[in-house]
């Protein structure tokens, strides 16, 4: 329980003119990533507080780049982000020669390849309790102790319903699924109370070092992933008090704890009894109408995209990029 009691704080505990000045200090910059999908409703509220109050000439300079990196919506998202001044980037834009899939994870690692900011915050575009204080909070750690890479947000999730507020009954997938694996199969991330967040901070030198999954088991996997190349302590959280977000049915449910899984399956260490034989690369559920049960299967994305560092069109970016500023 290293990270519950060593690596914790809150939120509250960061003050923004504090983080300002170090990073300044350190010359370091920021970029906040906001993947979307059919949005519309949230992502340009979540847009303008963090230009209002984190960006320049508005507010204090701690935000370099807001990017919402649009992952194919089919509504009005990108137009409301525009207008309320993000910089909207479609998925398909970024390695343009590359096959994009679908998929969060997918939407995440062409954020990464978009932005240049050395520090990378992403924040789910779906949030309805949006605080900037979660932008800064996740900054925290980062900006003030350099043996940390990746910063997790911690909150409580009530489930909303139409009738009723269950206070702590979001986060189904990580409490049947999610933490059972890192409790059996990874101990030293059981203090990790929030493994499936979405809201996270981590190094740039850490993202370009690291494959991402192309679905929903990317929070998973870059989790894992982090501490099997840093250890435990480059990991810290920050409560971020409470989260609430568009909530998914159970079938949507049942898909995503089966990307989860899959994506556990292929890093559980190799002196497991069953290896890592077998897997399969669907998921078989069950609809039901007035005519009965209808099977709908849907494939599991077995995926990866590789470290950026090792791709070529991002590596020629970036030395395009690294030269000296304010040349």
């Amino acid at each position: 329980m290293q990270l519950l009691h060593e690596r914790t704080s809150l939120a509250l505990d960061w003050l923004v003119a504090d983080l300002v000045e170090l990073k300044r200090a350190s010359n370091t910059s920021v970029s906040v990533i906001l993947p979307a999908l059919n949005e519309e409703a949230t992502v340009a509220t979540i847009v303008r507080q963090i230009r209002r109050e984190l960006m320049v000439p508005n507010g204090v300079a701690l935000v370099d780049e807001l990017v919402v990196l649009d992952s194919g919506s089919t509504d009005r998202t990108a137009k409301v982000a525009a207008a309320a001044g993000a910089t909207v980037i479609h998925r398909d834009d970024v390695f343009p020669s590359l096959p994009t899939v679908t998929g969060k994870g997918e939407a995440m690692w062409r954020g990464v390849g978009a932005t240049t900011g050395e520090l990378v915050v992403f924040i789910d575009a779906d949030l309805r309790s949006f605080s900037t204080s979660y932008v800064v909070g996740l900054l925290g750690p980062l900006l003030t102790d350099p043996d940390v890479h990746l910063v997790k947000a911690v909150y409580e999730r009530p489930l909303v319903g139409d009738r009723q507020i269950m206070p702590a009954g979001g986060g189904r997938v990580t409490e049947l699924v999610a933490r059972p694996l890192l409790n059996l199969h990874w101990p030293q991330l059981a203090g990790v109370i929030q493994p499936l967040a979405g809201e996270y901070a981590a190094r740039r030198s850490l993202l370009e070092q690291l494959p991402f999954s192309c679905g929903y088991g990317v929070d998973f996997a870059l989790l894992i992933d982090t501490a099997a190349m840093h250890g435990v302590r480059a990991i810290a959280q920050v409560d971020l008090g409470v989260r609430v977000h568009r909530h998914h049915d159970t079938a949507r449910l049942g898909r995503m704890a089966a990307e989860i899984m899959h994506t556990a399956w292929t890093r559980i260490p190799a002196q497991s009894p069953d290896g890592l034989t077998g897997l399969g690369n669907s998921l078989t559920q069950f609809e039901r109408d007035a005519d009965g049960y209808h099977v709908a299967k849907h494939d599991i994305p077995d995926q990866e995209r590789p470290p950026l560092a090792n791709l070529p069109e991002y590596t020629a970016v970036a030395a395009a990029r690294a030269l000296p500023r304010g040349s």
